[in-house]
């Protein structure tokens, strides 16, 4: 479900499943590329390699499939960006995130 902020909100192994995190995920990618075009007032075209992202996964400590969720953002990134979005990655599981959010992604991008 997502609340009145925009967050999709859940915990993986509790209220979602892979596939839901993944998803959540791959929206915060495309919030990351919409604030970097939106707010920082760059293009796309100017980014020049997307270096490393950390996905941090709101999951149950019997969830382990945190690197599968993190895939939902790293698969958008490259998918929008080609080769250039290709990046380092770690994704943690974590007891909770603000807002509830069930995913949270920090990007490291070098820009023109």
């Amino acid at each position: 479900s997502s609340n009145e902020q925009g967050v999709v909100a859940g915990r993986l192994g509790d209220t979602m499943n892979v596939v839901q995190g993944g998803n959540a995920a791959e929206l915060a990618a495309l919030k990351i590329l919409s604030e970097i075009v939106y707010s920082g007032g760059v293009e796309l075209t100017q980014i020049k390699r997307v270096l490393k992202l950390t996905v941090l996964v709101a999951s149950t400590p019997e969830f382990a499939e945190q690197h599968l969720v993190a895939n939902g953002a790293s698969n958008l990134i490259v998918g929008v960006l080609g080769d250039i979005g290709k990046h380092a990655r770690a994704a943690f599981g974590v007891a909770a995130l603000p807002l509830g959010a069930a995913v949270e992604v920090e990007a490291i991008i070098e820009v023109a």
